[in-house]
């Protein structure tokens, strides 16, 4: 489980790349949370989109979706910086309020089956408007939606 997962808006993959080493930092618009898996999240989010569902997915179908992209080769430090599909974020751009509630609450159902006690103590829903509002300006602005994990 990534200890420190940051979503952020990169210019390009050579930008968010350039990350890996010291994380996104101040220079980028970013959210920031704690102890989940991003590619996880990241295929689970984009599934809701693609499947809309209130309850979690089974694992085996998740496990079966298509899940992000390494903008970086992982190296056995821990350290993952993923591209998010450009679809998610044109998803999580447009999302109602009603959406990013039904998914924090599907997620948050997933992570506590998985996880228990051990879950994250982030708001996710909190999690979740930060990175559609990152998604948003992605849409606006050009450039794309990256997470960086240790």
């Amino acid at each position: 489980m990534a200890h420190e997962v940051v979503f952020f808006l990169a210019p390009d993959d050579a930008a968010a790349a350039a990350t890996r080493l010291r994380g996104p930092g101040e220079a980028f618009d970013s959210v920031a949370c704690r102890f989940v898996e991003p590619d996880s999240a990241i295929a689970e989010w984009d599934m809701y989109f693609e499947e809309p569902s209130a309850e979690p997915p089974p694992l085996e179908q998740l496990l079966g979706w298509a899940w992000p992209e390494w903008v970086t080769a992982p190296l056995n430090d821990g350290v993952e910086v993923f591209a998010l599909p450009k679809r998610l974020t044109r998803a999580l751009a447009n999302a109602s309020s009603a959406e990013l509630e039904e998914l924090a609450g599907r997620w948050t159902r997933r992570l506590r089956s998985e996880d228990g006690e051990d879950m994250t103590d982030d708001d996710l829903l909190a999690v979740l408007r930060g990175v559609a509002r990152i998604a948003a300006s992605t849409v606006k602005t050009g450039g794309g939606l990256y997470s960086w994990s240790f």
